[in-house]
């Protein structure tokens, strides 16, 4: 699946993050507060900017951390929707053009990172 470059999935993003993520992201040398939210429930996310990732160029309309970016944007445009489980994203424009087996392996691997991400908010909690 190739990416438009359309930025949509960048824009009021609610990304979770692994504890992983934050430190792969700490060792490109940004701090955790510019790019870490932590909600209520002690789930970190992506922090938005004017509407969109902190990450995000809104000229080139790329990540400018494509490389380290967080496991939830590169197994993108699949995601779990409470409702419905594993999905494709239906804002996503190249929705229809990801293979079935890539979905599939791409929502064992959503399913594993939300457990990952439930496991340490609950230690985060826990320690609280």
């Amino acid at each position: 699946m190739r990416c438009l470059l359309c930025g949509f999935c960048c824009r009021k993003t609610e990304m979770l993050l692994s504890t992983e993520d934050i430190e792969r992201l700490e060792g490109k040398g940004y701090q955790q507060d510019f790019f870490v939210l932590l909600d209520k429930e002690g789930y970190p996310k992506l922090r938005n900017l004017q509407n969109h990732c902190v990450f995000f160029n809104v000229e080139d309309k790329r990540c400018m951390v494509y490389h380290s970016r967080p496991l939830g944007c590169r197994l993108y445009p699949v995601i779990y929707d409470e409702q419905k489980g594993i999905i494709v994203d239906g804002f996503c424009r190249v929705k229809g053009k990801l293979p079935e087996n890539q979905m599939a392996q791409r929502g064992r691997k959503v399913l594993r990172l939300l457990e990952r991400i439930d496991a340490e908010a609950e230690r985060r909690r826990s320690a609280s």
